[in-house]
């Protein structure tokens, strides 16, 4: 009996560290899949003949075909199809929302749970980085040259995507690691940097060359690369600029963006303090001001970090807060705390200048915004301190304005993202492309990836065409 011809299965549940013992340690949480778990969520796959689920992934694997080589054991044929798409599956089957994507479009998610496609695409990549995978086809050399600034998912998927096509592409990348926020911006215990690293090392074997420590707009423009032989541009700098509340005291000592905290932890590696040289200060109690992956993240580290209690204050309610279900249940086991409908209104700090308080607010949902999201309005007379020894601004960010500065004819909207055409990542600017957050604002990473592939067509035509 083969395993489609078995008692129908419930959706295999992730195995995790337990909660009580990952706190203490910055180890990956999700385990994956073991064979057996693996085979038994494909089985539950329809092979559906006209897959929607292919509808909802923005870098448009082919969905069954991939499942259907897990059902026949023949792991190394299913990551190539995945790979003719995704040049990060080992990424994307740890961060990407599968749940708002592809496992969306399922057929079996109508009337019970969807298969577990991001789960299935962890498991098969991650035997590739454990056995070895096939060679890549790769088309003859064109000659054609291309800089791509930035090694973020979007930068990396359009340097892939290129170097297939038989360009020769360099990767231009401000810090000293390439990987943009998936080396600075996520988790150890969300998505290891050794799994980043080795997906790095499979791009570079095609061919692609990264440049870093190399910031574009001050080491080296825009211009200059042009003038310099490179016949197209792609720019993914992402959005690596904090918002912050402007409330009184966010200048007090123990007041951090988002983007600091996280790169002193995850690129800097500040958990190993003092093997490396980069403290992070906590305290007894953080409070983490969001409620997107990224804030839960903080507060997540922040209990990691030793904090004896760590809290999200978000002022919408639960059903608003824009982070995955799945990380908020989990910081839920981990010991995170949520303060809802409460926004702080002024930090309070000590004679030496550092955090001891936040003053918060309550409010109440009022009627729903531009977002679709009820607006929150404050309750009068509801201020309270809450005594804090840190804090982590988390509420977004916006684009980094060097390149678009330093680049003549580059036109940007009121928020400084770069103008580009959706479909092809075209500038105003000949020869210039660009994509991810740097064009449409923080998205997700698979999102910045479907932006690259987009952008990667469009560069192939363009050097084709002159």
């Amino acid at each position: 009996m083969s395993l489609r011809e078995e008692v129908r299965v419930e959706r295999r549940p992730m195995p995790v560290q337990d909660p009580r013992v990952r706190v203490g340690n910055f180890d990956e949480v999700a385990l994956g899949y073991g064979e057996e778990d693996a085979l038994l969520e494909a089985s539950r796959c329809l092979l559906c003949r006209k897959p929607a689920c292919i509808q909802g992934c923005p870098v448009e694997v082919e969905i069954p075909a991939f499942i259907g080589h897990i059902l026949k054991r023949e792991y190394r044929q299913a990551i190539a199809v995945i790979k003719k798409k995704n040049n990060l599956p080992a990424v994307c089957g740890r961060v990407c929302p599968q749940e708002n994507q592809c496992e969306k479009y399922c057929v079996r998610g109508k009337k019970e749970e969807p298969v577990a496609i991001g789960r299935l695409e962890r498991f098969v990549a991650d035997w590739e980085l454990q056995n070895g995978g096939g060679g890549v086809e790769k088309a003859a050399p064109t000659g054609r040259r291309v800089a791509v600034v930035g090694s973020g998912p979007a930068g990396l998927t359009v340097a892939a995507d290129l170097a297939r096509l038989g360009h020769e592409v360099t990767v231009f990348e401000a810090l000293h690691t390439p990987g943009g926020v998936l080396v600075y911006g996520i988790p150890e215990f969300r998505l290891p940097k050794e799994v980043v690293r080795q997906e790095i090392d499979n791009i570079r074997k095609l061919g692609v060359a990264i440049k870093t420590n190399m910031v574009v707009g001050k080491t080296v423009t825009v211009d200059e690369l042009l003038d310099g032989g490179y016949e197209a541009v792609f720019i993914g700098t992402g959005a690596g600029l904090p918002y912050f509340m402007n409330i009184p005291g966010e200048n007090l000592n123990g007041v951090y963006s988002a983007n600091e905290f996280l790169t002193r932890v995850n690129l800097m590696k500040a958990y190993r303090f003092p093997e490396f040289q980069t403290p992070v200060r906590v305290g007894k109690k953080v409070a983490v001001i969001g409620a997107g992956n990224v804030a839960v993240d903080c507060a997540r580290t922040a209990l990691r970090l030793g904090a004896e209690e760590s809290w999200i204050l978000y002022r919408r309610s639960e059903k608003e807060m824009p982070a995955r279900r799945e990380e908020i249940d989990r910081a839920r086991e981990e010991g995170v705390r949520f303060s809802l409908l409460t926004a702080p209104v002024r930090i309070l700090g000590d004679e030496s200048g550092w955090v001891r308080a936040v003053k918060c607010r309550r409010f109440e949902l009022g009627e729903p915004d531009e977002s679709g999201r009820r607006s929150p309005v404050p309750v009068p007379g509801s201020d309270y301190d809450m005594e804090i020894d840190t804090v982590v601004v988390a509420i977004g960010q916006g684009p980094n304005p060097l390149v678009p500065q330093s680049t003549p004819g580059l036109e940007v909207n009121r928020k400084g993202n770069i103008v580009a055409d959706e479909a092809t990542g075209r500038t105003t600017r000949d020869g210039v492309f660009a994509g991810g957050d740097i064009v449409t604002g923080a998205a997700t990473v698979i999102q910045a990836m479907g932006a690259g592939k987009k952008a990667a067509r469009a560069i192939h035509e363009y050097l084709l065409s002159k």
